[in-house]
């Protein structure tokens, strides 16, 4: 089972990495559902369309509750209602499932709600990217680049197994395929195409914001932009008609299921400072990143500090920032050195390492 959400606040990151997660497991014959809230842009078409059962939960509105430990949490309200109420609403689907693992992966939940349905499920796979919450589970998975194991200390068992690094990063087969040959077509870079994406959401228009700033950007004009965006992207017609606008070629495309082609077929990308960036690295795609919330601050800085991009403090620096990031990218030396720096940090294997761990785990307490 999978508890994790999606919605114009909280982006589509969480449930597509699980999804990828989710796929990787069904591939080795286990049975996979997920448990989801009823938020605008929850995604649950594409997670049944791509076979999966879902229980959509439902209810809105934070609830009152007494002071916890969790109301201090920044990301409580991306629950949509208490904790308590989520966990008594996950415990009614679980209890008629004998699932093997929950996996959560939910800012917004910790230790408290864990504790509250781990009588429902055998055992609590914890996804995480920021180290600053209690969890009660029997494994922990953090991606990011610079994070280290001690990081978790105090905040989870000791019998804990934390799978800890980019290595983990849950990205979809495609792109390990895809790895040799984009590392090939980098080693005589040049920038030409250009791809950008900002996420599924991009509820401020940052692509926007990209866009005005290359049209000053001075690039040559057989410049390509390919421009992904996803279907909920309240900006989307802006966009469109922005791209058409430009002094070079740009598309927009939506809801893209070649995202792994379109990065090995890129130069360099533009986009958020998320959990693309494994996928982009796995593919030695050299990035300009820029950070749209505090927790992306870190893992940017590590990318840059690795040699793998180049980092834009918020959105509203693209205009100054963004013209002169891109000329010092220009310079081939530089592009091939960042290619071959992020393609150190993951070889895009990571979900069939996460799935196996969670299949020995399971068999030795049998």
């Amino acid at each position: 089972m999978f508890r994790a959400d999606a919605s114009l606040e909280i982006g589509t990151g969480h449930v597509m990495r699980c999804l990828t997660l989710a796929d990787e497991l069904r591939h080795q014959g286990h049975q996979c559902c997920f448990i989801c809230r009823d938020h605008e842009g929850h995604l649950g078409e594409l997670i049944v369309r791509k076979g999966y059962e879902l229980h959509l939960l439902s209810g809105s509105g934070l609830a009152q509750e007494p002071p916890t430990e969790a109301m201090d949490n920044p990301h409580a309200g991306w629950l949509g209602v208490s904790w308590h109420q989520d966990a008594e609403q996950t415990r009614e689907v679980l209890s008629a499932m004998e699932a093997d693992w929950l996996v959560v992966d939910h800012y917004a939940l910790d230790a408290d709600w864990e504790r509250c349905v781990a009588e429902s499920v055998d055992r609590i796979l914890v996804i995480d990217d920021l180290a600053d919450r209690q969890h009660e589970c029997s494994m922990l998975l953090d991606q990011n680049l610079g994070r280290v194991a001690s990081d978790y200390d105090q905040r989870v068992p000791t019998d804990c197994v934390r799978l800890i690094g980019p290595r983990y990063a849950l990205l979809r087969p495609e792109f390990a395929s895809l790895r040799e040959r984009s590392l090939v077509r980098r080693e005589h870079p040049e920038m030409k195409r250009i791809l950008v994406s900002l996420g599924g959401v991009d509820r401020d228009n940052v692509t926007g914001r990209v866009l005005d700033a290359l049209a000053d950007a001075a690039r040559p004009r057989d410049t390509e932009l390919d421009i992904i965006m996803g279907a909920s992207a309240p900006y989307l017609a802006e966009v469109r008609a922005q791209a058409a606008e430009m002094p070079f070629s740009a598309t927009v495309q939506v809801n893209v299921s070649d995202m792994a082609e379109r990065m090995c077929l890129a130069d360099v990308s533009i986009g958020a400072a998320g959990g693309t960036s494994w996928e982009r690295c796995c593919l030695g795609l050299p990035a300009v990143l820029v950070v749209l919330a505090d927790n992306q601050v870190s893992g940017a800085a590590a990318l840059e500090r690795a040699g793998a991009a180049l980092v834009i403090s918020e959105p509203e620096a693209l205009k100054a920032e963004l013209p002169s990031v891109l000329a010092r990218m220009s310079d081939p030396a530089t592009l091939q050195a960042m290619s071959h720096a992020a393609a150190e940090v993951t070889a895009g294997e990571g979900a069939s390492m996460v799935a196996d761990s969670m299949v020995t785990i399971a068999g030795s307490a049998q």
